[in-house]
């Protein structure tokens, strides 16, 4: 049976190519020059700067003596240096990290010892976790297409049939599936994988740079609780990791594991030359000729670059930051290529999470076959699926870390040839301060993954997940992080979660704990078509009350819908599909109040927090704005509950007469606070690895807990993500960045580029540009250096 997917042609077998015929792709260099012509005035260019990354020749090792001949002849090719450095140290049961960028073969460095002990030991098993569906699924092709006898890969995960879930349990040697899986599935029901986890040879993680925030520290202890439980049954795997190339990948991988990890970062294999260009959307003339002009939206620009690559006959990958967005790119692409060449719309799709999965394979099918030349995708495709030809990427707005941006921008270059990558700034401080200041992008390291295992909030209930499987004993609390896990034990015996026993301590309940690991806030929610009934795809609880309220429009493969109803208790919302010519923004309200102090920096007139905070949020309306004008027809009023977060800020303090020296007078204080905190969010990417999405903020110009002048950002995960302590840990170098990206926007009262932001929930009024400016001056000028 043939899956259609709207706007995706049924797959269809041999190798032709459908649909218009196209010119050869063009390579790097003109391909931009095309791409900057159309766009391009005689006095300004949209092109910031071009970085040229030279290639790099390949350096090959012998293979090691241990790796059998089968394996050997399967894969017909001798490694890389690297690749042969990682397998030795996983061979000789060193756990070990191999941290080198896109593309560069990290598959083979877990795969040549895994298979070779499946294929020396046929007792032997291996655990294989990736953080999402489509990556596992393009391991398991890798691994089958080697034909090796014995080794039975299988994906486990939850679109496996049940039917199909014990074969594997009884016969798959190689196992495939991801930390969810993981933690919901295999673990809690470890008796009947005792025999795979007794003969458990390898673990390994793949992608592990993902594993960060409250998702990281989850997944730090599901890995503690596979190590519990395979000891439990005699087995002792040696640990793989993979990743892209981060700040201390070996500290991050030992504090992922619990375990001492080595790193292998060298990069031995072959790179083709890549073009890097930053890209800054022009101003557009208001049709108001007294207002000032507006920069054309990045979601616009890339689906006009987008068209001209496909016309131009490169295959192409844009990464778009939301799942709204990576819809209307392609439906803009799929417009403007049926204008050009009638036809050709057919040839590009939008990719996201929440598609079904019959949906997700087909697109995938797609692009792997030719029949897609172009995909608007969102990260979900930022990790390493093999998308063999790709000659070009977009990157629509600054990923969040110079982490994504690498690992994006490597997914362009056939077999090692010469490939383009441009980014696409966003009306956004942090986007246009980086497309003004390459040097922050270039020539400088990654960030190192930030995440907290010792979090109270994962560390409660990731204890009782343990106990729930097998009784914790006082020896198993240094597994889980020693004191910090002590003392969690003492609070959930407290509260009646556990039980004490001479044996250790029991989880005390029938069910399972409830654990969310990717901090969604609760399980999916159906979208579903009322008229028929049929399911469109879901949508994670956290985002729901901005994507699927009453009222909201929804995109779903190039198709509008509005939704009728959002009912949260039965997790769906009903929509129908509608061609409405206004789009709608959630607004919401933030209350915030300090629990607790952590540290503090005192520095005269001014105070520098970081510390624990309740934030209260509720989405109480939402606005109707034209799509072609963007002017607001109406705002409406929502009924949503409240939602409560207990999470780490950091914030600053300053005293009123500070201000009033600064010039800044009392009725300006709450928009130059304002404007200071929404920039101050844009920017903390630049320290953190987090997107401004992680984080949310409140100022006011005289907080009840401060009884100051206040502006707080903080980490918008549950116990907080580590990103606050960062911003605290470099505020001086943090709040400079924002200073001067507010100093040097040429606007005269504030624009997205600067001061506005795209979630502020009271419109972005009032905002003070000039006065945030004296107010970072003032902060700054009283900080000491080292912060």
């Amino acid at each position: 049976m043939t899956t259609t997917v709207p706007g995706i042609p049924a797959a269809r077998s041999g190798s032709a190519t459908p649909g218009p015929s196209l010119a050869p792709p063009l390579d790097a260099a003109d391909l931009l020059h095309r791409l900057r012509a159309g766009r391009s005035s005689r006095d300004e260019s949209p092109v910031t700067h071009v970085e040229r990354v030279a290639a790099r020749t390949g350096r090959t090792a012998p293979w090691p003596e241990w790796v059998p001949a089968a394996l050997r002849e399967a894969y017909g090719f001798e490694p890389w240096e690297h690749q042969a450095t990682a397998a030795a140290y996983a061979h000789s049961g060193h756990n070990v990290v191999i941290a080198t960028g896109t593309a560069s073969g990290k598959s083979l460095a877990y795969q040549m010892p895994a298979l070779s002990r499946l294929l020396n030991d046929p007792r032997a098993t291996v655990l294989y976790l990736s953080p999402t569906k489509a990556l596992a699924a393009d391991q398991l092709r890798a691994v089958a297409r080697l034909d090796l006898d014995g080794v039975r890969p299988a994906t486990y995960d939850g679109d496996t049939q049940r039917e199909e879930r014990e074969w594997i349990r009884e016969h798959s040697r190689f196992v495939l599936t991801n930390p969810d899986m993981l933690h919901h599935a295999l673990l809690p029901a470890h008796a009947k994988w005792a025999v795979f986890l007794r003969r458990l040879s390898y673990v390994v993680i793949d992608e592990c740079h993902t594993y960060r925030g409250v998702f990281g520290s989850h997944v730090s202890h599901v890995l503690r609780r596979l190590r519990r439980l395979a000891a439990q049954y005699g087995g002792n795997p040696t640990f793989v990791l993979a990743s892209a190339t981060s700040g201390d990948p070996a500290g991050a991988a030992s504090r992922l594991t619990g375990l001492p990890v080595t790193a292998v970062t060298e990069d031995a294999s072959p790179r083709g030359a890549v073009t890097f260009a930053l890209w800054e959307p022009p101003l557009v003339p208001h049709e108001d000729p007294d207002l000032p002009p507006t920069r054309r939206s990045a979601l616009s620009e890339t689906a006009d670059l987008l068209t001209d690559a496909v016309v131009s006959g490169t295959r192409t990958l844009a990464f778009v930051r939301s799942r709204r967005g990576a819809e209307v790119v392609a439906s803009m692409t799929h417009r403007s290529l049926d204008e050009a060449v009638p036809g050709l719309g057919k040839r590009v799709a939008a990719y996201r999470a929440g598609y079904l999965r019959e949906d997700r394979r087909a697109i995938e099918r797609a692009l792997l076959s030719g029949e897609l030349l172009a995909l608007a995708s969102t990260n979900a495709l930022e990790l390493g699926v093999d998308l063999v030809g790709l000659d070009a990427v977009l990157i629509c707005g600054y990923p969040g870390t110079r982490a994504s941006l690498w690992q994006q921008a490597g997914r362009a270059g056939r077999a090692g040839g010469e490939a383009l990558a441009v980014l696409i700034a966003r009306d956004d401080p942090l986007d246009t301060y980086l497309v003004h200041h390459p040097e922050a992008l270039f020539g400088r390291p990654v960030e190192a993954t930030v995440f907290d295992p010792t979090n109270p909030y994962v560390l409660g209930p990731q204890l009782c997940s343990a106990a729930s499987e097998a009784p914790l004993r006082p020896a198993d609390l240094d597994l889980f992080g020693g004191e910090p896990a002590r003392l969690a034990v003492e609070a959930l015996t407290a509260s009646g979660a556990l039980r004490k026993r001479p044996s250790g301590w029991y989880w005390t309940h029938q069910g399972r704990p409830d654990v969310d690991l990717r901090g969604t806030g609760g399980g999916p929610i159906a979208v579903v078509e009322r008229s028929t009934g049929r399911l469109l795809g879901t949508v994670d609880e956290g985002s729901s009350h901005v994507m699927l309220h009453t009222g909201a429009v929804y995109l779903h493969q190039g198709v509008t819908y509005v939704v009728d109803n959002l009912d949260l208790d039965d997790a769906v919302a009903l929509v129908h599909p509608a061609n409405p010519d206004w789009s709608t923004h959630a607004r919401d309200v933030t209350d915030l109040s300090v629990v607790a102090i952590r540290e503090r920096v005192d520095a005269g007139p001014v105070s520098l927090f970081v510390g624990d905070v309740d934030v209260t949020n509720q989405v109480v309306s939402y606005q109707r704005r034209r799509i072609a004008t963007g002017e607001i027809i109406d705002t409406r009023p929502l009924n949503l509950p409240t939602r409560q977060l207990r999470t780490v800020a950091v914030w600053f303090t300053i005293t009123p007469d500070a201000l009033l020296k600064a010039g800044v007078e009392p009725p300006d204080i709450p928009g130059a606070l304002h404007a200071a905190e929404h920039a101050a969010i844009g920017l903390l990417p630049l320290m953190a690895t987090c997107d401004r999405w992680d984080i949310g903020g409140l100022s006011t110009a005289n907080h009840q807990d401060t009884e100051s002048p206040t502006v707080f950002v903080y980490d918008g995960h549950p116990g907080g993500a580590g990103f606050a302590e960062r911003a605290y840990a470099t505020a001086t170098a943090w709040l400079s960045a924002t200073r001067e990206a507010i100093a040097s926007c040429t606007c005269e009262t504030g624009c997205p580029s600067c001061v506005q932001s795209p979630k502020c929930g009271n419109g972005n009024n009032p905002l003070d540009k000039p006065k945030a400016v004296h107010v970072l001056d003032t902060v700054l000028t009283h900080l000491p250096p080292r912060h």
